[in-house]
């Protein structure tokens, strides 16, 4: 790949940041054997089929084809230039990076990165006035007197916005940003028919809001006082760098503590997390107080599987755990839902009743996600009368079919059998018939028996054997550089795959340059992602440590044969032609033709 940066900073990258903790950024790994697995970021799927491999510091979906190194995850799932990957991964391996971006490329990138810029000072800024200054002493008092220590305003870098229409505008100019560029980033904004421009945030309580990886791209300010015409929380508007449908609150802080407990709690808003927070819930996040997304939902479960829904108690929120539940579920997640009691939502309860009794009696007692079916169903029902009581039991008959424990299923048959006093042999039977009833209308309804929402994945076919000699003899060249020459020497680059051809080549001028085998160097090289893909995937192949002899004679037999096979075919399709047609003398000039090509085969 063509780049400014020189090599020996690249090669310094690469060697000191670890592709396994790059990745875990984004995806839950787990060691199985030398590699890694975890869920595919770059397709929908609930069983692992992306691998990482440290030894030679590249992925592969086996799923999805995706594949590479470092740089061209940060690359594909950021929509980062490779100048910006390499200066992401250089900050994580904390090495020096002083690359001058080149002035197209810098007109390409400039706008999202001054926006980030903007926020990451604003963010700072913001936080000085609360905590250091006399203008910010009324919203200090305030934070305190509602039960935030300094502790967590310094952990959540909340601030306050001045009581000012220009000041942000200003200050934003003198250090060098662009309004307009400011304006779409949603910090200030411009005036009717106007050049000039004011700010959206003033007199509010600021709270940051980081994509996932920590970066400041958006803000909540909470008014001080009730003001008639203004909403008590107003947000950053969705920009190019703020995709509330794509960001989580507290994600990134909450990381590390969502691996350790193997569990995270999921809340509607940005102020019950900090309340959970502070009562010994680290890995709790939020969505943007709204409904939570399916991409949301993708982003969990590629780190844990195991989600705690914690709503408020109210009509809404009840509503809005059942559909969250349904949305989890779903991409590959275990649900369980913390009730809380009504009239309360987490934030409030906290407060009166402290962090210890939130924990136990909250979140440590949270429902099933059958249990919580069922009061679900219960909702504005009168069991006492026979048709709704029946059409009840029919309900949760169908959720019970949906289990795939029989454990959980006789677990509860056997409390609606107590709680109605209905035969358990009666229900068993009925539920079996709704089984077989809901099964039967799936399999008519949909090809995709588990209702999991997933991208197209890579079909493949049993490949012939010369394309499996091609593949295997590429995986040995891109072990060993020794092997590669062997094979170059024989084949002379005789690959009938197009693509295989091409990434040889690749790897021949690799080598002829000097370098060691090294698939996350080599793919770094390679002008095409199919054949960064292909590269990974070869690489990744399950070979022998060394290429005997007699298995290169092997392989090299088989693809040289290929063409003269086609040659024969298509000889013998000609000879049935001349047939057809009666030209016995063509035909037997043909056949003779395709004896001395079956000669030469053996």
């Amino acid at each position: 790949m063509a780049n400014r940066i020189p090599d020996e900073v690249i090669d310094r990258i690469r060697h000191s940041v670890d592709i396994v903790d790059v990745i875990s950024d984004y995806v839950q790994l787990k060691k199985q054997g030398r590699n890694y697995f975890g869920l595919c970021p770059f397709h929908g799927e609930s069983t692992p089929s992306f691998s990482v491999s440290p030894d030679k510091q590249i992925y592969h979906c086996f799923g999805c084809g995706a594949g590479g190194n470092s740089f061209s995850f940060i690359m594909e799932l950021e929509g980062l230039s490779f100048t910006e990957a390499a200066q992401q991964l250089a900050e994580k391996g904390d090495i020096p990076f002083e690359h001058e971006i080149h002035p197209h490329e810098e007109d390409n990138q400039k706008p999202s990165n001054k926006m980030i810029e903007a926020h990451e000072l604003l963010k700072k800024f913001y936080h000085h006035l609360l905590v250091n200054t006399k203008e910010g002493q009324d919203a200090y008092d305030y934070l305190i007197n509602r039960g935030f220590s300094r502790e967590i305003i310094d952990e959540f870098e909340i601030g306050f916005a001045l009581d000012s229409w220009e000041f942000v505008s200003k200050f934003l100019t003198k250090r060098g940003f662009n309004p307009q560029e400011m304006e779409h980033a949603g910090l200030i904004i411009k005036r009717n028919q106007n050049e000039t421009y004011f700010d959206r945030f003033r007199d509010r309580i600021m709270f940051p809001i980081a994509d996932l990886q920590g970066k400041t791209i958006a803000f909540s300010g909470r008014l001080l006082k009730e003001i008639k015409g203004q909403p008590k929380y107003l947000n950053s508007p969705e920009t190019s760098i703020f995709n509330k449908s794509r960001t989580l609150y507290n994600f990134h802080r909450a990381k590390k503590h969502i691996r350790k407990n193997q569990q995270v709690i999921l809340f509607e808003g940005f102020a019950d997390v900090i309340s959970a927070v502070k009562a010994g819930c680290p890995n709790a996040i939020a969505t943007m107080g709204t409904a939570l997304t399916e991409e949301q939902a993708k982003i969990i479960r590629r780190n844990v599987e195991s989600v705690i829904i914690c709503y408020d108690a109210d009509s809404a929120g009840i509503e809005a755990a059942h559909k969250a539940t349904a949305i989890l579920t779903n991409v590959g997640c275990t649900v369980k839902i913390a009730v809380m009691p009504d009239g309360y939502d987490p934030d409030d309860y906290i407060k009166e009743y402290g962090a210890e009794k939130f924990q136990n009696d909250v979140i440590n007692s949270s429902l099933t996600f059958m249990a919580f079916q069922m009061r679900y169903l219960r909702r504005k029902r009168n069991l006492q009368n026979e048709s709704e009581r029946m059409q009840y039991i029919e309900d949760v008959l169908k959720e019970i079919s949906l289990l795939t424990k029989a454990v959980e299923r006789d677990h509860y048959l056997r409390q609606l059998a107590q709680e109605f006093s209905i035969s358990l042999d009666a229900l068993k039977e009925q539920q079996y018939q709704v089984y077989r009833t809901e099964k039967k209308k799936k399999d008519n309804d949909s090809p995709n028996r588990n209702n999991i929402n997933r991208q197209p994945v890579v079909k493949r076919s049993l490949l012939p054997a010369y394309q499996n000699a091609e593949r295997f003899l590429i995986a040995h060249m891109l072990k060993d550089k020794d092997v590669a020459f062997r094979i170059q020497d024989r084949l002379q680059g005789q690959f009938n795959v197009e693509e295989h051809r091409a990434l040889v080549l690749y790897l021949y001028a690799y080598y002829e340059e000097g370098h060691e085998p090294n698939p996350s160097g080599f793919i770094e090289r390679l002008p095409e992602s199919s054949l960064s893909s292909l590269a990974s995937e070869l690489a990744m192949m399950s070979i022998n440590d060394e290429l005997s002899e007699q298995a290169l004679n092997d392989y090299i037999q088989t693809i040289l044969i290929y063409p003269q096979r086609v040659a024969i075919e298509k000889k013998e399709a000609e000879k049935q032609e001349a047939e057809r047609q009666k030209d016995y003398l063509k035909a037997a000039t043909i056949a003779m033709e395709i004896l001395q090509l079956k000669k030469t085969l053996k």
